[in-house]
């Protein structure tokens, strides 16, 4: 409670990141369609489902803060009792997180798959992707199965090298865009040749 400001402003950046990732799993989505419409739609499902996860984490954090408030319901529960619970939201918050990883794997997974056969983005940097997002689903799943797999493998290198080419992709797009690859043309060609036909 002694830095409750601080506290605060981690769940203002959690609700941030949220709508960062909300924004983002709109734009792969409209890059991504003309590739395969339904894959991109499932990667920007999964995306969903782990912004949604990061609303729980900043829930958690806001019920530890306020069972080591003042409220005048609080009184009924000694202090260790009430700093037990809090302790248990805070660990719940990063169970959230790892309940989340999955989703955002996959649709990393599912994104540079899509990345790979659209050649909007370099094949290598693509290959990649896909192959270090399917280790962290793979590895995210192991650990929700095995709660001490991040014994045999560090959990900082479960979404590590996946982190790296979100990165990577981000500075690529940044500053060389999408490489024009004759893949959204097909299916507007053939749109329009559906509504002449019509």
């Amino acid at each position: 409670m002694a830095h409750e400001t601080l506290f605060r402003l981690n769940i203002a950046c959690n609700l941030l990141y949220v709508v960062n990732i909300v924004v983002l799993l709109s734009a792969l989505y409209v890059i991504l369609k003309p590739v395969n419409r339904n894959l991109a739609l499932v990667a920007a499902f999964c995306r969903l489902v782990f912004a949604l996860m990061w609303g729980v984490t900043a829930l958690d954090t806001l019920g530890a803060l306020r069972l080591l408030g003042d409220a005048a319901y609080l009184p009924v529960f000694k202090a260790d009792q009430l700093q037990t619970l809090a302790r248990l939201h805070l660990a719940a918050s990063f169970d959230a997180y790892y309940v989340g990883l999955p989703f955002w794997a996959l649709a990393s997974t599912v994104c540079s798959y899509l990345w790979f056969k659209s050649r909007y983005i370099p094949r290598a940097l693509a290959a990649f992707g896909a192959i270090s997002s399917a280790w962290c689903v793979i590895c995210a799943f192991a650990f929700i199965v095995f709660p001490n797999f991040d014994e045999t493998v560090n959990a900082y290198w479960f979404d590590v090298p996946m982190t790296i080419f979100e990165m990577a992709l981000s500075l690529w797009l940044l500053y060389k865009g999408l490489s024009p690859s004759g893949m959204a043309e097909p299916d507007e060609a053939s749109g329009r040749a559906q509504t002449g036909a019509a």
